[in-house]
């Protein structure tokens, strides 16, 4: 994954973090198919994902509106996928919701 090319603020980010559990059962190619998904909604603005060997990530989801987080939220694709991760992808779950108010970044690459 690469850093997401969001505009200036304000806009909205959709923070999920998990556990995953074990095994990979569909997991990833679902995920694979719900970045293509959400990268054709409109309102979508890009993405930011890691997890770590020992199955915690963090997704972070960049909306323009709320009503975009709610149209993506209401996609019944995303829907299914969400219910399959609550019965065979994720240990635990958090998901926050956050209004980007400031944000920079930096190149520090030399030469």
């Amino acid at each position: 994954m690469h850093f997401a090319r969001t505009p200036s603020p304000p806009y909205f980010a959709v923070i999920f973090s998990s556990k995953r559990s074990a095994g990979d059962r569909g997991y990833a190619a679902t995920a694979a198919r719900m970045v293509d998904l959400a990268a054709g909604m409109p309102g979508f603005l890009g993405v930011e994902s890691a997890r770590d060997n020992d199955g915690f990530g963090i997704t972070v989801a960049y909306f323009d509106s709320e009503e975009a987080i709610r149209r993506w939220r209401d996609h019944p694709e995303h829907a299914a996928a969400r219910q399959r991760g609550r019965e065979e992808w994720y240990e635990h779950f958090e998901l926050r919701v956050a209004r980007v108010e400031r944000a920079y970044g930096a190149d520090t690459r030399h030469g």
